[in-house]
């Protein structure tokens, strides 16, 4: 019995569904595996259930889970715990909504708000850790078990999708969806399927990763150290180099880490040939653009960074841009929606008017892939 299958598992196998508008756009078959109808609305109570599983297995039930999040990886955990009838507690910094801190607290989690910004509610979480020895932390991405725990999605569009897919879209952060499809995408022997992964312009420490690792994706022209807009932090466990991004210049939030995962970069750089990770990065406002054309279409929101994925979707020359090698027949797509609660009918009104502001600013896009560039009417 696969772990998607098990009966003792949290998360729930989620549908994977043609897309007509998306096909009719790109000339393909275009499938979307719906995240977000897992219990925590996001793809990250996959990862997050199976961490807290195997923490009550070795811990025990005095085990206590914490966390420094202000979002999606907060509300798995804190689900996780309650449906585990254990305690959580999740630390919030300032300005973190209302209807965060609500979600939370039905859920039975303490919630602790200090600090200005993440680093000072997670160092407030650390400094309150030495203090229990029951602390178990929730890693929000970078643990093996959180990304076995996602790779299950791959093994339901395994046995969702009649014909192998031809191509993954996904987002990356930090890098905890990108491990789970590639550790899933490996257990299936799909390491030949190519994977594209997404984030925003200003939160790219994927992408400039990746760069820094393969001299700017075979191109050259890395920036020097002292423009670049990054320090370049030696990961000897996976032997490659980190990006460690100066600033999060995104409104993205979901997608603000500064460094991504070390062990997940090792596993990107490791494919070769036709399984290449394709590493792209777009503005902000397609992110919005692309929630609000998926939620026209599909009469599903999107949150920002799950909309980064389905930027693609609804332009054809973007997708043509990064995956331009056809041999003229149908090709299965499949666009990972991996949900999350960062969206709201308010929020994307507000969307929509700081998208047509920027399209007065600025009459294209630029969209970024390994190491060239496309720009595009908006």
């Amino acid at each position: 019995m696969t772990d998607s299958t098990a009966p003792n598992r949290l998360w729930r196998e989620t549908p994977l569904v043609p897309s007509h508008h998306i096909s009719e756009i790109l000339n393909r078959s275009a499938y979307l595996k719906l995240d977000m109808f897992q219990p925590s609305q996001s793809f990250k109570y996959r990862g997050i259930s199976h961490f807290g599983q195997k923490m009550k297995e070795i811990h025990g039930p005095s085990a206590h889970f914490v966390i420094a999040s202000s979002g999606n990886a907060g509300l798995a955990a804190a689900m996780t715990a309650k449906d585990l009838g254990l305690r959580c507690t999740v630390y919030l910094h300032e300005g973190v909504s209302e209807e965060t801190q609500a979600a939370l607290r039905r859920q039975k989690a303490e919630v602790i708000i200090v600090g200005k910004v993440y680093l000072d509610s997670l160092q407030a979480m650390r400094n309150d850790m030495k203090k229990d020895p029951h602390a178990v932390t929730v890693p929000a991405y970078d643990d093996p078990l959180i990304w076995e725990g996602h790779a299950s999605m791959i093994q339901e569009i395994r046995e969702q999708l009649v014909a192998k897919p031809d191509v993954i879209f996904c987002s990356v952060g930090g890098g905890g969806l990108l491990g789970g499809v590639l550790t899933g995408c490996r257990n299936a022997g799909w390491d030949d399927i190519p994977i594209v992964a997404i984030e925003t312009h200003g939160s790219n420490c994927f992408y400039q990763t990746m760069a820094v690792n393969t001299d700017n994706f075979g191109l050259g022209n890395l920036p020097k150290a002292e423009d670049a807009p990054y320090d370049v932090i030696r990961d000897e466990t996976y032997n490659l180099n980190l990006a460690h991004l100066h600033n999060i210049n995104s409104c993205v939030a979901s997608l603000g880490a500064t460094s991504p995962a070390a062990g997940i970069v090792r596993l990107a750089l490791d494919r070769t040939g036709n399984g290449r990770v394709k590493c792209v990065t777009i503005a902000d406002d397609m992110t919005m653009w692309a929630s609000k054309s998926f939620a026209d279409d599909h009469k599903i929101m999107a949150e920002l960074s799950c909309a980064a994925t389905l930027a693609p979707a609804y332009n054809k020359a973007v997708f043509d841009f990064i995956l331009p090698d056809t041999d003229g027949r149908d090709q299965n797509i499949v666009f990972v929606v991996c949900g999350g609660i960062k969206v709201s009918v308010d929020e994307m009104v507000t969307w929509n008017l700081q998208m047509k502001a920027a399209a007065k600013k600025e009459p294209e896009w630029k969209v970024t892939c390994n190491g060239r560039d496309l720009n595009t009417p908006k």
